[in-house]
Parts: structure tokens; sequence; C-alpha cells
């Protein structure tokens, strides 16, 4: 076959589109949220449902499946040389409460439209292809987020994992035991070539630039800094200005330095409060305790590590010329990702050749690729999402994005598990 052929032969390999978004919107029909999306969190009941069906569709396409004690899916499609490091597509299946029909799910169900279309156009691979539901990618019912794909990097112990409890007190292991997903293999102990994971953005940017396609070459790094603020509880009457000891006004004014830090660490940087609370919480009340969560992101390591430090310093001085107690505990922290330079390279290769518009992209959020990319090459392919909402039931994308993006996939992954010809 001259160049020529083979170029135009590539360009018509595409997926099933249409079939890629029937299953999506069979799959959003499992644990369904109240305003259009879902509310599958992970080791419900839904979820254990969501993963019969994935697993009865990855059987009919041929595939067979591995299972470790974290409740991590491997399904297996077979290659020419089944003795060789397999290639990984990987996602998630759980939700947030108010989740919608894309975050992770397009992910894993595109793996399986990759293996589909193979099949449909009868190629072969040197390498398996094995694509992975990771659980508790969200970290909704148990803290913190990418628990089993934590596991599975060594980053996080099984004993740990098993101990996370939900508001409830139900614990992680004893409900993965109850829903019936727990395997025997130990976690960490497959070996992986090289690991793709298809997502939606999360953001804004891609459909703003008008873009297809997100080339993923970072994900940011995290610090999570929980802070205490302890002051003095008085009426809010009869207590004088200046004889106040208000953690809720040291709160605010440490809120205010989280945003002027992540400003003056542009570009790529960000910081917020997300969550905060004031004790007694009573409306006639000065809040006499205040405990609240600073997130701060950048995939640059040296501007992380310079605004958890300025944090520190700032809120101290904020807190002595109040008056108030202070403690600042990290509860959540991983250092920035670069991608693997090489699959990056096939992913931008891979939509060139498909003719789709692209650009780079940096993951503002967390996602089980950070994890993976500690003991595998790893890469990220991104599509937009309408107005960047996620984590919304509201969350919507269209069904020509979510097919560009598993063409991409398609492509790549050939690519790498060495089609053969």
């Amino acid at each position: 076959m001259s160049d020529e052929s083979a170029l135009m032969s590539a360009a018509n390999m595409k997926v099933d589109g249409d079939r890629l978004w029937d299953s999506l919107m069979e799959m959003a029909a499992i644990g369904p949220g109240v305003a259009g999306g879902n509310n599958r969190q992970t080791l419900t009941d839904a979820d254990a449902e969501g993963r019969a069906l994935f697993r009865r569709w990855c059987e009919e396409a041929g595939m067979t499946m591995g299972l470790d004690r974290m409740g991590n899916m491997f399904m297996r499609h077979e290659g020419v040389e089944p003795d060789l490091d397999p290639v990984y597509i990987g996602s998630h299946l759980d939700t947030q409460p108010t989740g919608g029909k894309y975050d992770g799910v397009l992910g894993v169900l595109a793996g399986l439209e990759v293996i589909r279309s193979i099949r449909d156009m009868g190629l072969r691979t040197r390498r398996p292809i094995v694509v992975a539901n990771w659980t508790n990618e969200e970290g909704t019912r148990f803290a913190p987020a990418m628990l089993a794909s934590g596991v599975f990097a060594g980053v996080l112990t099984e004993d740990y994992a098993n101990s996370r409890t939900d508001a409830d007190g139900k614990r992680f292991g004893d409900e993965l035991d109850r829903i019936g997903w727990r395997g025997d293999e130990v976690p960490g102990d497959r070996k992986i070539h090289a690991m793709f994971e298809y997502h939606i953005e999360q953001g804004p940017i891609l459909e703003a630039e008008g873009k297809q396609i997100g080339v993923v070459t970072h994900g940011q790094g995290l610090w999570w800094l929980q802070v205490t603020l302890t002051g003095k509880d008085a009426h809010t009457g009869s207590t004088p200005m200046n004889m106040r000891v208000n953690a809720g006004l040291g709160m605010a004014r440490i809120i205010e330095a989280v945003d002027c830090i992540a400003m003056n660490h542009q570009p790529n940087a960000v910081g917020a409060v997300g969550q905060a609370n004031v004790w007694p919480n009573s409306r006639n009340v000065i809040p006499g305790r205040a405990v609240f969560t600073i997130d701060f992101r950048s995939p640059d390591l040296e501007k992380l590590t310079s605004m958890r430090s300025r944090l520190k310093t700032e809120a101290a001085d904020i807190a002595a010329e109040l008056g108030l107690g202070i403690e600042i505990e990290p509860v959540g922290h991983f250092d920035p990702v670069t991608f693997d330079e090489a699959l990056v390279t096939k992913v931008r290769q891979a939509a060139e050749q498909l003719g789709y518009s692209h650009m780079n992209i940096v993951s503002g959020a967390g996602h089980d690729a950070c994890w993976i990319a500690k003991v595998a090459p790893t890469v990220m392919i991104m599509c937009p999402c309408v107005d960047g909402l996620s984590h919304n039931e509201a969350e919507e994308i269209t069904s020509d994005w979510a097919r560009a993006g598993c063409d991409v996939l398609l492509h790549a992954v050939l690519e790498t598990a060495e089609l053969v010809r």
C-alpha cells in the first residue's frame, strides 16, 4: 500500500458516534438525578447496576474481566501477542450527587466504543487493550478523590481506602463488599504499557476557542489547606467593636488574601475557598470559630509551593492582628503532572490526521490519569463542554464533540497498541 493510500485508509477509520451516544444515554438512565443529570455515587446500588451493564456490554464485545480488591474493573481485548503489556483506556463511572451524564462516563464508554469499532473493522493489534473503570474517582461519598487509582499507583494503602467513611459512617470496604464488586487481584500488580484517559474539559476554554480536541499536556497540582480560626463567641449588639475577637472577620480577610495570592501568581494559578463554616452560626452571635478549606492549583510546582507558603504567612499575620488562634492543616495534595511527551505527540498527530481542530490544554481538575502517570506513560484527551459547566446536572456536550474525541482516541490507541496490517 502506498503512503497516500495508507493515509486515506487511516482517515476512514472512525468510531460509531451514534452507538457511543446511545450507550451514554442508556448508562445515564441508571441513577438518574432530579434535574436531568445523574446521582450514581460510588458503591451505591446504582453504581453496582452501572457496573453490571458495562460488564455485559464488554463481554458482548468479546472482552474478559479482571477485578482487583479496590473494585477497579479491567475489561481486556486480546492482542496478537498476549504477553505484551497492554494499552489501557480508563476513567470512571461514578458521579457527583448532582452530577452530569458525561464526566468520567464518556472516557469509559469511549474505551468500549474503541473496542467495538476495532472489531467492526476487523482490525488487530499486537498489544492487548484494556478498558478500565476506576472506583471512587469523584471522592464525593468517600474522600479523597481518585481513591482506588491512588491505591493502584501505590500512593495510598488498601487499609486507608477501606477505612474511609461516608456521611452515614459506612466504610468504603464494607460497601464494596455489600455491592459485590470486590475482586481478588492485588491493586497495582498489573503492567501498563500506556494509559489514555478521555474526558470532558470541565472548563470553558475549548468551546471559547472553537476547538474540537484538547491535547492535555499537564495536570494541575493541588493543595487543599483546612484553616481553623478560634476567637470568642459574643453578642453582636452589646460587644464593642474594639473588643471583638471575630473568627468570621478573620475568615473573610483570609479569603480575600487567597484571591490576591492566586492573582499575583498569574498565569496558570488559581485559588479559592469553596467550603466554609462558622460557629455557633447564629444571627446575633459573633463567630467564635471558623473552619474553611482553601484550594490552590497550578501546573507549576514552584508557583504551587509559593502560594501555600504565602498563605501560611499572611493568614498568620491576619490572625495575630485580630487576636485569633489559627491552625492550618493540609487535607489534600498532589504535585503537578507532566503527561508523557510521546503519547501527547500521538494524540496531536491523530487530531491532525483526522482534520480536527485542536489545542494544547492543562487539566484544571484531578483525574485518575494523574495517579497512573506515576507508574506508566499516560496522557489525556479532552472534548469541550457547554459553558464549561461540570459537576452539575446541566452538564452538556454534543454528540459530534464526543465522537471527534473518540476518533482521536481510536487512532492514538491503535498507534500505541501497534496496529497489525
